[in-house]
C-alpha cells in the first residue's frame, strides 16, 4: 500500500479496512480516484476512464492536454499493488532516463496503456488536498474543518423528501414491459432526516413503528389495521443494500455513523406509493452524508435501487413506475420495453411539462385493505408458465398479455393528449384505463371499495382510474363547478377527497 504523505483527507474516519478488502476481491492493483471540484483543472492530475461494471481502469492520462480525455475522475497517490507486479517498477525505472518522468503517474500511465495490467479503481467520495498545492484560504478552511470535528459541533441535520405519487395512465403494465405515466404530487410526501452521531440508531416511528400499546385490545386493534410491517423496516433495509451497493461499486466510505428517523403523511395501503418514498428519502441522506453523486448512482440506476430494496429485501409486490417518478419527480413517461430492459437494464424515462395541468383530484379509502393484494394472479397469468423465463418468449393468457400491450399503447396516446392540452381526450384515455383494468383483473379481485368510488366519480361525470394497486381513484373533472359537490358525495360515502396539487420539480428549484 502506497498513500502519499502529503495529503489532507477530509474525513478522519477514512476507513482502510474496507480498501484492503476491496483490493483483495479484484484480480489486479488497485488506484484510488475521486471526482474534481468545478474549480479543479484535469491537467493538474491523473485522470482515469474507469468501467462502471467491472471497475476496471482502462485508461490512465498523466496531467493530460486540454481534449485529451474528457474523465473527471482523478487519481491521488493512493494504491494497492500486488507483490508480483512490483518487478515492473524496476523495469519502467530502466526505461526513464529523464529523472522528471519517474513519477507515479507516469508509472500507471505505462502500466495501464502500455503493459495492459488489470488495474481497478476504487472512489473516494471526500474531500482532500496536497499539502503542495493549497493556498493560504485552503489551509484556512482545511483548519477550520478540523477544529469543528475537535470541538465536537453539533452536526447540522440533513433532511430529504420524497413524495407521493399518482399514475395516470398505463398502470400495471410497469411490471409487465408496459408504458406508464405517472406524477408525483404535493399533497402527501415522506420525510427522513439524518444527523451524524456515535453509533448508528434507526429511531421507530411512534404511530407506525409502536413498541407500547395501552392495552391488549389496543395492540389487536392496531395489528389489525396496520399490520405488522412499520416504516422502520425500510430504513434498515435501505441502508444494508446501500453499503453492499457501495462496496460492489468500488465507493470508499468513511467510517461515520448516524441517526436516522422518518415522518409520513402518505396514508397507507391506497396504492399512493408510501414504501417506496420511504426508502427513496432515505437513500437522497445517505448519497448527501457519503458524498455519493449522480455519477456514481445515476437516476436510472437509482430506481431500480429502490426497487430492490422493497422486492430483494423486504418481498414486497411492486414495479418500477413508482420508483421512477419519485427519482425523476414531476410528470414522468415511462417506457419498460422488454428490449430496452435487457439491454440497458432500465427504461426510457422522459420528464413532460407541466405548465397548464387541469384539476385532477384523488379519493381513497379511509379503511383500506392491503393494496398489494389486488395484483392478484396477473404475473401468473402473464407468464403462464416458467418457459416465459427461460426463453424470453411470451406464452402467457392472451388476454393479459394483449392487455398489457393495450395499456402500453393508451400511454402513448395519453402523451400526446398531455402535450397537445387536450385534456377532453386525456379524460376519455382514463376511462379506458379503467375498463381494461376491470376487465383483466375482474370485480372480485378489485374489491367493492375500489368499484363504489369508480362509480361514484362518474355520477359526476368525471373520468376516473387507479392511481396505484388498489385502495385510492384518480379522477378528472372537466366540469369544475361539479368539485364541491363531488367532494361531499365522497366524505359521506366514508372516503377522503383533495384536489391535486403537483410537484413540479423545475419550480421548485427556481
Amino acid at each position: 500500500m502506497v498513500i502519499a504523505g502529503d495529503m489532507l483527507c477530509a474525513d478522519q474516519n477514512f476507513d482502510v479496512a474496507q480498501v484492503v478488502r476491496f483490493f483483495r476481491s479484484e484480480p489486479g492493483e488497485l488506484i484510488i480516484y475521486y471526482e474534481l471540484e468545478d474549480s479543479e483543472r484535469s491537467s493538474s492530475r491523473g485522470m482515469v476512464e474507469v468501467c462502471r461494471d467491472t471497475h476496471r481502469i482502462n485508461r490512465f492520462c498523466e496531467k493530460p492536454r486540454d481534449g485529451q480525455t474528457t474523465s473527471r475522475l482523478a487519481s491521488v497517490v493512493f494504491y494497492c499493488i500486488q507483490r508480483d507486479t512490483l518487478p515492473y517498477l524496476s523495469d519502467f525505472l530502466l526505461l526513464q532516463t529523464r529523472a522528471s518522468d519517474r513519477s507515479f503517474g507516469r508509472f500507471w500511465e505505462w502500466l495501464v496503456n502500455e503493459k495492459q495490467l488489470d488495474v481497478f479503481g476504487m472512489k473516494l467520495p471526500t474531500g482532500f488536498q496536497l499539502i503542495g498545492q493549497v493556498g493560504l484560504s485552503d489551509y484556512t478552511r482545511w483548519l477550520t474543518h478540523y477544529s469543528a470535528n475537535q470541538q465536537d459541533t453539533p452536526a447540522k441535520p440533513i433532511t430529504c423528501r420524497s413524495f407521493a405519487r399518482v399514475g395516470l395512465m398505463g398502470n400495471p403494465s410497469d411490471g409487465f414491459h408496459g408504458k406508464t405515466i405517472a406524477m408525483s404530487i404535493c399533497n402527501f410526501w415522506a420525510e427522513v432526516t439524518l444527523v451524524e452521531s456515535q453509533t448508528l440508531v434507526l429511531v421507530p416511528h411512534p404511530l407506525n413503528d409502536p413498541t407500547e400499546f395501552g392495552s391488549l385490545q389496543d395492540l389487536f386493534c392496531i395489528s389489525r389495521k396496520e399490520g405488522y410491517l412499520g416504516g422502520l423496516r425500510l430504513l434498515q433495509a435501505t441502508c444494508k443494500k446501500f453499503y453492499q451497493f457501495c462496496s460492489n461499486q468500488g465507493i470508499a466510505l468513511t467510517k461515520q455513523n448516524f441517526t436516522l428517523k422518518y415522518d409520513t403523511n402518505i396514508p397507507r395501503q391506497v396504492g399512493l406509493a408510501g414504501s417506496s418514498a420511504i426508502v427513496s428519502a432515505t437513500l437522497k441522506c445517505l448519497m448527501k452524508f457519503y458524498n455519493i453523486t449522480d455519477n456514481d448512482l445515476p437516476k436510472p440506476i437509482r430506481a431500480n435501487f429502490i426497487l430492490n430494496v422493497e422486492t430483494e429485501e423486504l418481498f414486497i409486490t411492486a414495479g418500477l413506475q413508482d420508483r421512477v417518478v419519485q427519482v425523476y419527480e414531476g410528470l414522468v413517461y415511462m417506457d419498460f420495453g422488454k428490449k430496452l430492459m435487457e439491454e440497458q437494464g432500465y427504461g426510457n424515462y422522459v420528464s413532460l411539462d407541466m405548465g397548464g395541468l387541469p384539476p385532477f383530484w384523488l379519493a381513497y379509502l379511509s379503511d383500506p385493505s392491503d393494496s398489494g393484494r389486488i395484483h392478484s394472479n396477473i404475473r401468473q397469468r402473464w407468464l403462464s408458465d416458467r418457459n416465459v423465463l427461460l426463453c424470453c418468449v411470451s406464452t402467457g393468457e392472451p388476454l393479459v398479455v394483449d392487455a398489457m400491450k393495450t395499456f402500453a399503447e393508451l400511454t402513448d396516446q395519453a402523451r400526446a393528449a398531455l402535450q397537445e392540452r387536450d385534456w377532453r381526450r386525456l379524460a376519455q384515455l382514463m376511462d379506458q384505463n379503467w375498463e381494461l383494468r376491470r376487465s383483466v383483473y375482474t370485480d372480485e379481485c378489485l374489491g367493492p371499495g375500489n368499484l363504489t368510488m369508480v362509480e361514484l366519480a362518474r355520477q359526476f361525470g368525471s373520468a376516473v382510474k387507479l392511481p396505484g394497486s388498489g385502495g385510492a381513484v384518480v379522477g378528472l373533472c372537466l366540469d369544475e363547478t361539479r368539485l364541491v359537490e363531488m367532494k361531499a358525495a365522497f366524505q359521506q360515502a366514508g372516503c377522503v377527497f383533495c384536489v391535486i396539487a403537483p410537484y413540479d420539480p423545475s419550480a421548485a428549484r427556481r
